[in-house]
C-alpha cells in the first residue's frame, strides 16, 4: 500500500467513526456505544489521563507547566481541554473533520484551545520548534508503522529545544483469548469481523510498535528518550507503553 493511500484509509475510517459515534471511538469502553457516553465522564477521564502522565514528567524531572501544547489526533477533545489547565495555548489535531467539529462543541476552555484538520501524514502545517509540549495517547496504535516513524520524527521537529513529548505505542498483543486473535488472525479478517460482527462504524487497526523501534527513530531524529513505562491494557488485551523524549536544548 502506498504512503498516500495508507493515510487515506486512516482518514476515511476515523471520518467515519466521528460521524457515527465520536465519543466512543476516541475512547471504547463496554456500555457506551451509540452515543453513551456521559460527557462529563468523558471529559474526566482526560483530566486524569493526563494527571498520571504530568505526574511521570514530574518524577522524571520534567516540570508540568507549558507555553504550547500540540495534542495530536486530538478527536473529541478529551485530552485537548485537560492540557489546557497546564498550558497556555493547546493546538488539538486530527485528520477527522467531524471530530474536530465534536471538539469545537465540547471546548469549555474560553479560547485556550484551537483545533485543526491535517490533510497530511506529517506535521508540515507547523513550523520548527512551536511547542514545549507534545502530547498523543490512543491514537499512534492505530496506525501503520510507517506512519508512526514518520510522525515521531514530525514531534521532534516542531519541538522547541528543550521541548517534551509524551506518546503512547502498544507493544504486542497480551496472551488472552482475544489477545491471541490480534496475533494469530490475518488482519484483514480482523477488520471484516470488526465491521460485520462487532457492527464498528469502520475498523479499528492495532499496530504493534516494540520499543526498539521507538528508540531507533528518536535517536535518527536527534531526540533522546528519557523515560518510558509498559503495562498490560487488560480491557484492551494488549501491552502498551508510553515514552517520554526530549529534543535536546541546544
Amino acid at each position: 500500500m502506498s504512503r498516500l493511500s495508507s493515510f487515506e484509509g486512516v482518514r476515511r475510517d476515523w471520518t467515519r467513526l466521528g460521524e457515527r459515534d465520536p465519543l466512543w471511538a476516541v475512547y471504547v469502553a463496554p456500555g457506551r456505544r451509540g452515543g453513551s457516553w456521559d460527557v462529563e465522564e468523558f471529559l474526566e477521564l482526560g483530566r486524569r489521563d493526563v494527571g498520571r502522565a504530568m505526574a511521570w514528567l514530574e518524577r522524571l524531572g520534567v516540570r508540568g507547566r507549558f507555553d504550547r501544547a500540540l495534542d495530536f489526533g486530538c478527536g473529541a477533545g478529551r485530552l485537548s481541554q485537560a492540557l489546557a489547565e497546564r498550558a497556555g495555548e493547546v493546538v488539538g489535531v486530527d485528520v477527522s473533520a467531524p471530530m474536530l467539529e465534536m471538539a469545537a462543541e465540547l471546548d469549555r476552555t474560553a479560547g485556550r484551545c484551537r483545533f485543526v484538520l491535517n490533510d497530511a501524514d506529517d506535521l508540515g502545517l507547523f513550523a520548527d520548534g512551536e511547542f514545549d509540549l507534545v502530547y498523543t495517547e490512543l491514537v499512534l496504535q492505530h496506525l501503520p508503522a510507517p506512519m508512526i516513524d514518520r510522525y515521531l520524527g514530525e514531534f521532534l521537529r516542531v519541538l522547541r529545544p528543550g521541548g517534551i513529548a509524551v506518546f503512547q505505542c502498544t507493544v504486542s498483543p497480551m496472551w488472552t483469548v482475544k489477545g491471541m486473535i490480534w496475533r494469530f488472525v490475518p488482519p484483514p479478517l480482523v477488520r471484516l469481523g470488526q465491521r460485520y460482527v462487532l457492527r464498528y462504524p469502520a475498523p479499528m487497526r492495532m499496530t504493534a510498535y516494540p520499543a526498539r523501534r521507538v528508540a531507533a527513530v528518536v535517536a535518527a531524529h536527534g531526540g533522546e528518550v528519557v523515560g518510558s513505562m509498559v503495562q498490560d491494557d487488560r480491557a484492551a488485551h494488549w501491552r502498551t507503553a508510553h515514552y517520554a523524549v526530549r529534543r535536546p536544548a541546544r
